[in-house]
């Protein structure tokens, strides 16, 4: 049996780093998770957002609303990578809950999208994907190892029984 890790929980809005072996959770349920991870210094973080809607759909992301959220990740970006990071050493991964698509609360841009393109921008490799379903979700992410997975909020064996690699 592997070793337990010590568990943080990431709240919405907000993120945690890491550069020991630890495990970081987000419940997931219309928002986002952002796992970045520095191969190079061995350490990582996870940014837990909200989309906005209060149905949980993802919304438009106005102007006020893209000035802080580009804030929080340059801010998450920089408590993960220090100053000078070497980026063919670091990975992001972005993990998405949003309830089926009904056609009358998709956005134009999603905010999986602009999140990505500034991880582009900076020549940062980034993986995405977007659940669609009902029921939340909950994602692990290793800090120090890189290893991201998802199951449903319920199944705790899914900690020891679903990763892969961000690579």
């Amino acid at each position: 049996m592997g070793e337990q890790l010590r568990t943080i929980s990431v709240a919405p809005e907000s993120f945690e780093i890491s550069a020991e072996s630890v495990l970081l959770v987000a419940d997931l349920q219309g928002a986002l998770a952002v796992c970045l991870h520095d191969e190079g210094r061995r350490a990582g973080g996870l940014l837990h957002l909200r989309f906005g809607g209060p149905n949980g759909c993802p919304g438009d992301v106005t102007d006020d609303a893209l000035s802080a959220i580009l804030t929080v990740l340059d801010n998450f970006k920089t408590a993960v990578l220090g100053a000078a990071p070497r980026l063919d050493d670091v990975q992001a991964r972005i993990l998405a809950h949003a309830p089926p698509p009904t056609g009358e609360c998709e956005p134009k841009v999603s905010l999986v999208e602009l999140i990505r393109a500034d991880f582009t921008d900076a020549k940062i490799s980034c993986g995405t994907q977007t659940l669609r379903r009902i029921e939340p979700v909950r994602v692990f992410f290793q800090p120090f190892e890189g290893r991201v997975w998802i199951s449903a909020p319920s199944d705790i064996r899914a900690t020891q029984n679903r990763r892969s690699s961000l690579a």
